[in-house]
Parts: structure tokens; C-alpha cells; sequence
């Protein structure tokens, strides 16, 4: 019972995460799933069961909110299934002890990435308005679903920054429309894992708990994106991706490190997570005195050109 509730708290928290960032469910569940044991194609099946619901549920709260463009959730969903099923039949051939390693691997590649992505850069806003194309969209959305089956996670992380590093879309609508879009993903990379590993090694109580807090977190994500700073986000989540896979890297027969050199590293991580989250909170600091100066200097231009125009009349 005590696991249940655990992986409850873990699929409300991941949807809160995933709503808000854009990604993030699968690379946080599968991460957990991974960490007590799970085999690879079990943990990636699991959380694509939970997010046929937790992505329907997190696209009908983002339409709601009017953060989805479905022209983009069109051109980048339908490929993604067809990678995400492509992904799903090549991780369920693999071994469990080969498995596991190579999606850790692929999830820590992730986490790192977020973890600089959003420390370093935040979120781009240049560019909005213009035209996002089919030629740039579906093979996007062809390898951010094969990364997505194959790593338990990834649509978002591959997905969402490519989106918003081309500055064409609006970032709340950039995350309402991956959000959108990864229905299609998840039930595409389920067909797959039930065709490879069939449903014996599933197990549907864990699908459902996580299914159940991702929905209760769904429409609270949607209306936190408008709100809550992605970039200290992005730096706390990216940190927990990052030194949850070092610890089954170090674990595994690949490396098998000893006790010591473990602690070593997770010092490490801890004190680089540390300051990626301290600085994200400065530069947001900074970003928002910056606006109000801006603000309160361009306010300041208006009642200066009509004071001007008053006087001229």
C-alpha cells in the first residue's frame, strides 16, 4: 500500500511538472520505476498505460486554457506515434539486463540537458508569430517518439525546447500542444510494448495510481503554466533526473562503483544541482526587476508623448 501511494505522489508530482514544463512525467516515473527495480520495457509500458489518461486529460485542460495549437499538435503527433511505436518494439527486444543501463543512459542524457537547458538559457521568446513547418515538425516528432519509448521519457525534453528554440510559438502554447500531441505518442508506444512484452509483465495497479495523480494534477498544471517560473523548474526537476540514473548507473554491471566512489559522486551532483537551482533564482530575480524597470520606463514614455501632445493641442 505504502508503494502504491508512493507512486500516487509521483504521478501527481510528474504531471505538476510535465503541465507546467512541458515534460517531464515519463523521464521522473520511469526514473522512479527504474530506481526499485523495474525492468526497463515493464517501467517505459507502465508509464505510457498511465499517459493514454494523464495526456488526455492534460490536452483537454491546456485546450480549455487555450494553450494548444492544434495544427501543431497534427504535424509533430502523427510521427511521434509512428517513433513511438518504433521505440516501444526495439526496447521490449532488448534484455532486462542490457535494458536497463542503455534507458538510463538515455534519461540521464535527458536530465542533464534539462538541468542546463533551463539553468543556462530559460525559456526563448524571440521570433513568435512565424510559421512552424511539416518539414521541421514531423521529424521532430519521428525521434522525440522513438526517444520517448525507448527512454520511458522524452517527448518533452527532445520536443519542447526544439519548439521553443525556434521562438515561433508562444511558450505556454508550445507546452499545451506537446502536451496535446503526446496522447497520440502514448497510445502508439502502448500498442508497441503490448505487441514486444504482451501485458504479463505489467502491472495495472501501478498504471493506475499514476494514472490517477496525473489526472488530478492535469488541470492544476494547465493554469500553473501561466505562472509558475519554468526556469527554476526546469533546474529543480533536471537535478532529480540527473543523480536518481547516476545512482542506477553506478549500481549496474556496466560500472558497478564502490561505495565510496558513489558518495563522491553524489556530493558532487548535489552541490552542482545546488547552484543551478540558486542561480535559476537569481537570473528569474533579475529577469523580473528588469521588466518592472522596463515597464516603469515605458510607462513613463507614454505620459511624457501625451503630456507633449496636451501641450501641443
Amino acid at each position: 500500500m505504502r508503494a502504491l501511494i508512493l507512486l500516487g505522489l509521483v504521478g501527481l508530482a510528474a504531471q505538476l511538472v510535465d503541465g507546467s514544463l512541458g515534460m517531464a512525467y515519463g523521464v521522473t516515473s520511469t526514473t522512479l520505476l527504474l530506481a526499485i527495480g523495474t525492468n526497463a520495457a515493464a517501467a517505459s509500458a507502465t508509464v505510457h498505460l498511465a499517459e493514454i489518461g494523464t495526456t488526455l486529460a492534460s490536452g483537454i485542460s491546456h485546450w480549455r486554457f487555450g494553450n494548444v495549437d492544434w495544427k501543431v499538435v497534427a504535424k509533430i503527433g502523427i510521427p511521434g506515434a509512428v517513433g513511438a511505436f518504433a521505440g516501444a518494439t526495439f526496447l521490449s527486444s532488448l534484455s532486462t539486463e542490457v535494458g536497463a543501463p542503455v534507458m538510463s543512459l538515455i534519461l540521464l542524457s535527458l536530465g542533464v540537458y534539462i538541468l542546463i537547458r533551463f539553468t543556462a538559457f530559460g525559456l526563448p521568446r524571440g521570433n513568435l508569430g512565424k510559421p512552424l513547418r511539416r518539414r521541421f515538425l514531423a521529424p521532430l516528432g519521428l525521434l522525440a517518439g522513438f526517444v520517448d519509448a525507448t527512454g520511458g521519457g522524452g517527448w518533452g525534453p527532445v520536443g519542447t525546447p526544439a519548439i521553443l528554440a525556434s521562438g515561433r510559438l508562444a511558450p505556454r502554447k508550445v507546452i499545451g500542444s506537446i502536451d496535446a500531441s503526446e496522447f497520440l505518442v502514448a497510445i502508439a508506444a502502448s500498442v508497441g510494448f503490448f505487441v514486444g512484452i504482451g501485458s504479463e509483465n505489467i502491472n495495472f495497479s501501478w498504471v493506475a495510481v499514476l494514472l490517477l495523480g496525473g489526472v488530478i494534477a492535469a488541470p492544476i498544471a494547465a493554469w500553473l503554466v501561466r505562472h509558475i517560473p519554468p526556469r527554476i523548474l526546469g533546474s529543480a526537476v533536471g537535478g532529480v533526473i540527473v543523480l536518481t540514473n547516476v545512482r542506477t548507473l553506478l549500481r549496474s554491471d556496466w560500472i558497478d562503483a564502490s561505495g565510496g566512489v558513489q558518495t563522491v559522486s553524489y556530493i558532487v551532483i548535489a552541490v552542482i544541482w545546488a547552484a543551478a537551482i540558486a542561480y535559476s533564482v537569481r537570473e528569474y530575480r533579475r529577469d523580473k526587476a528588469n521588466e518592472s524597470v522596463d515597464a516603469v520606463e515605458s510607462e513613463a514614455r507614454r505620459r511624457g508623448a501625451t503630456e507633449e501632445e496636451t501641450a501641443s493641442a
